[in-house]
């Protein structure tokens, strides 16, 4: 706007439509010059809130009515706003409220993490903002957040759920993987107990066979439960029933 003062037919403004922008220094960050000679547009001045020049004014930061803060390529402003200070940090999702006494020490920090902070001199363009808040205070409940920060605690959560989701499952796997061995034990042991439950009695049997005592009604013999093992059967599971307790 300033540039086509002159007249947007002008040589110079066409010239300087032509040129790329001049916001940034020769390191290609965007320059304070530029924000300087911005603000210069409505009288306004910066300077350096920790330079000597400035130390000499003994001025309260809440005394002030607004900061530009910068690191690296972020810049952001702390202003006065009626009688209430904020926060204007883009990278949040809405103005910060900042009491008078949190001020200096906010200001402190912001040094601490390598910030470099103008002071801005001289009378503000008037706003709705400034006017409103002139004659009412606000409160604010919650703190905005960084942008993007529900989304990555949302996204931490999800994942420790899904992790604790896998273990748990993880250990009902190990759980019925011990059960199965546990019920498997206790059939070969229940099976085992059977075994030699009935060598026990065809022993018993067999013995009672080799001293004669076979049961006989009306002169017939009568079979005995002996008699339906072969003597072969009978030899062999007697044979494993003396090898487990040798064992």
């Amino acid at each position: 706007m300033r540039m086509a003062e002159g007249g947007v037919l002008s040589e110079e403004y066409r010239t300087f439509l032509q040129q790329p922008s001049g916001n940034m220094d020769d390191s290609g960050f965007f320059s304070i010059q530029v924000i300087s000679n911005a603000l210069g547009v409505w009288g306004l001045e910066l300077i350096l809130f920790n330079s000597r020049e400035y130390q000499r004014l003994m001025i309260e930061p809440v005394n002030e009515k607004a900061f530009i803060c910068n690191y690296k390529e972020h810049w952001f402003t702390v202003r006065k706003l009626g009688q209430q200070w904020f926060n204007l940090n883009s990278l949040l999702t809405g103005p910060e409220l900042i009491s008078d006494t949190y001020l200096a020490l906010f200001l402190a920090q912001l040094q601490q993490e390598g910030y470099s902070i103008f002071v801005i001199r001289g009378n503000l363009p008037e706003c709705e903002a400034d006017q409103i808040l002139r004659i009412m205070r606000v409160e604010q409940q919650h703190r905005p957040k960084l942008i993007g920060e529900d989304e990555a605690q949302t996204s931490a959560v999800q994942q420790g759920l899904e992790t604790r989701h896998g273990m748990e499952e993880g250990v009902i796997d190990e759980d019925e993987e011990e059960l199965r061995k546990a019920l498997a034990l206790s059939r070969q042991d229940i099976e085992v107990e059977d075994e030699e439950a009935d060598l026990r009695r065809a022993i018993q049997l067999s013995m009672q066979g080799a001293s004669g005592s076979k049961s006989t009604a009306g002169g017939v013999p009568q079979s005995t439960p002996s008699e339906s093992l072969t003597a072969e059967e009978l030899r062999r599971r007697r044979q494993a029933y003396f090898d487990r307790h040798e064992a």
